[in-house]
């Protein structure tokens, strides 16, 4: 028959298990390049690979990258909220090869990506976007990028679809063979201070579905080169996309300023305070819907035409 201590020793040992599976989730883990996933992730036993350190991190953690390296070997799926960060002066790498580098797909997440570069690895096989997030249905999640370097990719830098809210500050985007940032379907974005480079074209919102409206805000940017600058395009009734332009810099692409509005949809680009110079088409406003409304205080010079009607916006 148990004894009364033997009880309270079960009991106590019952406490331990439990208090130790809950210890397991971290605030905070830790990456190295010398690290190993069979470790704890903590700072003193730091793991390999950024899935390991996604298993062992509490959803609104942190992850610390401690040293330059890659720190995947395929498309990371992230499905927590989470603070993904290289520390000061080190290069935080994750590599786009078979799919994304990063892909998110549960909704009502927030997730901040800090300091990384994405990029593909010349020796594996092509990747397609750098960060895609699909929101199908539910509580939005948003996305931050801070500081962070989206280079080579062969499809769009950034990818987001459905309820997502993306937040850009800081970044450099470049040689991405669609867009810098591509926005789809009710996603909505803030992009500012970023420089989005010799890309397929800068940020394109668009919208297919009746009731959706698709929107993207960018401030004190750079888009430079090649195909599109902004460009709102929608294709169905009842769709809409919008794109607000202020104090940026167009430079250098087919269409800078581009509306689209065909199939019954609305589109519809702001712009002001603004440099737009030595493109093809300074805007090209398409369909009845599609508007491109100019606040009057942009420079233009340089462009070789522009296609459709730009309309005069009053000042508040």
């Amino acid at each position: 028959m148990p004894t009364a201590l033997n009880l309270i020793r079960h009991a106590l040992a019952a406490s331990l298990v439990i208090c130790t599976s809950a210890d397991a989730q971290l605030f905070r883990a830790y990456l190295s390049g010398s690290g190993s996933d069979a470790s704890a992730c903590t700072l003193p036993a730091p793991c390999r690979l950024l899935p390991a350190a996604l298993n062992a991190v509490a959803s609104g953690g942190e992850i610390w990258m401690l040293d330059s390296a890659n720190y995947n070997a395929g498309t990371v799926n992230i499905a927590k909220s989470v603070s993904i960060l290289a520390v000061p002066g080190v290069v935080g790498s994750l590599v786009a090869t078979g799919g994304p580098a990063i892909e998110v797909s549960t909704p009502g997440l927030t997730i901040a990506l800090r300091n990384l570069v994405i990029a593909p690895a010349v020796t594996l096989p092509p990747g397609t976007f750098g960060v895609r997030v699909n929101i199908s249905s539910g509580v939005a999640s948003t996305i931050s990028i801070e500081d962070s370097v989206i280079a080579g990719i062969p499809l769009s830098g950034v990818i987001a679809a459905g309820a997502v809210r993306l937040k850009v500050a800081g970044a450099t985007v470049r040689q991405a063979g669609n867009f810098a940032f591509e926005l789809l379907d009710g996603a909505e974005a803030a992009i500012s201070s970023t420089y989005m480079l010799n890309n397929g074209g800068g940020v394109a919102a668009g919208s297919s579905m009746p009731g959706k409206t698709t929107t993207a805000t960018v401030s004190d940017s750079v888009i430079s080169g090649f195909n599109y600058g902004v460009t709102a395009q929608a294709d169905a009734s009842g769709a809409a996309a919008r794109i607000s332009v202020t104090r940026s810099t167009i430079e250098r692409t087919s269409r800078a300023l581009e509306s689209h509005a065909i199939g019954g949809g609305s589109t519809e680009v702001d712009v002001g305070s603004s440099l737009i110079v030595d493109n093809e088409y300074a805007w090209y406003q398409y369909g009845t819907n599609g508007l491109i409304l100019s606040l009057g205080n942009n420079q233009l010079s340089g462009n070789t035409g522009s296609f459709g009607t730009k309309t005069p916006m009053p000042p508040m």
